[in-house]
């Protein structure tokens, strides 16, 4: 397993920021990133907060949380399956104390009992674990979900309260007698994914933030006691105030909600750079994540900004076309419109609409659409349009007939008149987030979703395709006289390759699709390449490797054999987009830009691009001007 290995330029992360949590005392604050790391800042200086320590993992970091007895020691939750412990006194080099290695997938959270010596790990395989810390023991199952278990939250009494995108709360006592069974864990269900929760400084009451935009209060029984409404947009993470008196809450909309403990709503902060998958407070302070360089931080009672990221990253999460100039979207809000000409770029033009995230990119003639983080999709076609909020974030667009299709995190399709951007019409699509949309030439789109499935369609009438073993991040197609090839990537490891024709009546039909095995982590992104008698597929991996397969219809095993890596990466891959000329476009985190091409010798790269270069070179020419 290779290390992210991002340069650094100047201070703070490299890449947008996962988790914040706060010291006891609240001097110092660790922040976890998709750049591999954990920094610790000094914050006793709120205005000016200073790095002490860069903490490293080989994939990217998705929290962490101080020992409550032993404020030098702290726990870092990756998605290389590992918790390291960490003691950071406060002046000196951190070390590593201890590794908890035995996970099986994905660790989303980590929560130390009162005692200091034990820890709950949560993974995306849905287990909560209990560790004893100091000699790495793996002491017990704590609990189980259905899904991706997403956070857990330990009261002074030592409960632990686990959520999860199956809707399942689950509070349990660790210290239990061994043997005493479910009854020992109490349980409650909604019909929405909740993704945060926080139990109040007092441990009297659990806060529940839920995917459809509110927060639940609940005793430690798990009885309601209040909701509250935050957000058109799923509520993602919520913390406490030292003295119970108020409780944050982060929502996808890019804002910070402050209520007090009666419900009654006292700031809101709209900030399209604030990552609200994580907030925190302490001794008087409130924290959140970023898809910039630095957190930001904020005065609890006030909620005026103390500080906050003085840089942009560039990771590219969204490529798309436009004439001869491919466009790339990332985590700073701006497209940039690329030229290529023989091989190297001529020029790079910047096109800023949004302080956020853009997540997905379509063109129609001269005109871009973008789908942003915030839920909004903005026209560009020399001066900028914005929707409304659509209550969700947008990780992917096409337009289809004359419109414009949004797929949304919420499992919908919105179309949307493509003119005015107004919504104009609401669609239950999937059971989990679109995360991708590929257009069929004639009418019609793909789709792929976190409910594992593929589908083509239109808008209102579709056929599923196959299904994967897991979530499906993306979907591409190949078109020709003969019919159509379609290839899918998901968190199962594995990309689905299969014919697929229009029936007489409008639908789809397929045979069964090939599985091209190699990657050994999620595939994110997928495309293909050639002609659909013997198409080449690229996928893309949060493994950093780039992977391409020749399909050969009449052998699924020799196809399967064929698999071979075309390029490493430092992070893992992010997105894919077939170009006119036959070429394929693949952006990784890690800012890099590949151009492959396919001949009577195979796939091979033609060209490389360095997202900070272009941004440089357009940087330049601004100045220039």
């Amino acid at each position: 397993m290779r290390t992210i290995s991002i340069p650094k330029s100047g201070t703070g992360h490299s890449a947008p920021i996962t988790h914040v949590a706060f010291s006891p005392d609240g001097s110092r604050l660790a922040t976890s990133s998709y750049d591999g790391t954990v920094i610790v800042w000094n914050t006793a200086d709120p205005a000016h907060p200073a790095e002490t320590a860069t903490l490293r993992h080989r994939r990217l970091v998705n929290s962490s949380a101080w020992n409550p007895a032993d404020p030098t020691l702290l726990a870092t939750a990756s998605a290389d399956k590992t918790v390291g412990i960490w003691r950071v006194p406060q002046e000196g080099p951190a070390t590593l104390v201890n590794v908890l290695a035995r996970h099986t997938d994905d660790i989303n959270s980590v929560a130390w009992l009162p005692d200091g010596e034990r820890l709950i790990c949560v993974s995306e395989d849905g287990r909560a674990t209990l560790w004893s810390v100091l000699d790495g023991t793996f002491l017990t199952e704590v609990g189980s979900h259905e899904a991706h278990c997403m956070m857990v939250s330990v009261s002074a009494e030592g409960l632990a309260a686990t959520v999860g995108e199956d809707g399942l709360v689950a509070v349990s006592d660790p210290a239990a007698a061994p043997g005493s069974g479910p009854a020992a864990t109490r349980k409650r269900h909604y019909d929405s994914s909740i993704e945060g929760c926080a139990w109040s400084r007092a441990g009297d009451l659990l806060a529940v933030a839920r995917d459809d935009g509110r927060v639940d209060l609940l005793t430690r029984e798990l009885e309601h006691v209040l909701t509250v409404e935050v957000s058109s947009s799923a509520a993602r993470a919520v913390d406490w105030a030292e003295d119970d008196s108020a409780f944050v809450v982060g929502a996808y909309d890019g804002s910070l909600h402050w209520f007090d403990r009666s419900g009654e709503r006292r700031h809101t902060v709209a900030d399209l750079r604030v990552w609200p998958r994580s907030v925190a407070a302490a001794q008087g302070l409130v924290a959140a994540g970023s898809f910039r360089n630095a957190p930001h931080l904020y005065d609890m009672a006030t909620a005026a900004e103390l500080s906050g990221p003085d840089r942009a990253t560039h990771g590219p999460n969204a490529l798309a076309a436009r004439g001869d100039e491919l466009l790339i979207g990332g985590d700073s809000g701006t497209v940039f419109a690329v030229r290529i000409e023989n091989g190297a770029q001529s020029r790079a033009t910047p096109i800023e609409l949004t302080d956020g995230p853009i997540l997905s990119l379509t063109t129609d003639g001269d005109t871009i659409y973008a789908g942003t983080y915030s839920g909004h999709v903005i026209r560009y076609d020399g001066t900028r349009t914005s929707s409304e909020c659509l209550g969700a974030p947008i990780p992917s667009l096409t337009v289809d007939g004359g419109r414009l299709i949004a797929g949304t995190y919420n499992g919908e399709f919105l179309v949307v008149d493509p003119a005015t951007l107004r919504l104009e019409e609401r669609i239950e699509a999937h059971g989990g987030s679109v995360k991708s949309l590929a257009p069929i030439p004639g009418g019609g789109f793909l789709s792929a979703a976190t409910d594992r499935t593929i589908e083509a369609g239109t808008a209102r009438g579709r056929t599923k395709l196959w299904e994967h073993g897991n979530l499906v991040n993306a979907v591409s197609g190949l078109h020709g006289p003969a019919g159509s090839v379609v290839a899918s990537a998901s968190r199962d490891h594995t990309v689905k390759v299969g014919r697929v024709t229009r029936t007489e009546d409008g639908g789809w039909s397929t045979g069964a699709p090939q599985t091209l095995l190699g990657s050994d982590e999620s595939v994110k992104c997928v495309s293909l390449l050639g002609d659909t008698a013997r198409p080449t597929v690229l996928a893309g991996s949060y493994d950093f490797n780039l992977y391409c397969w020749q399909v050969d219809w009449a052998d699924s095993a020799g196809t399967l054999a064929s698999g071979r890596v075309l390029a490493g990466f430092a992070q893992g891959l992010s997105c894919m987009f077939q170009l006119a000329d036959g070429r394929v476009a693949v952006a990784g985190w890690d800012g890099r830009i590949v151009f492959v091409a396919v001949d009577e010798y195979g796939a091979h790269i033609q060209h490389t691009l360095h997202i900070d270069d272009i941004a440089q070179s357009a940087d330049r020419k601004q100045v220039a001007a």
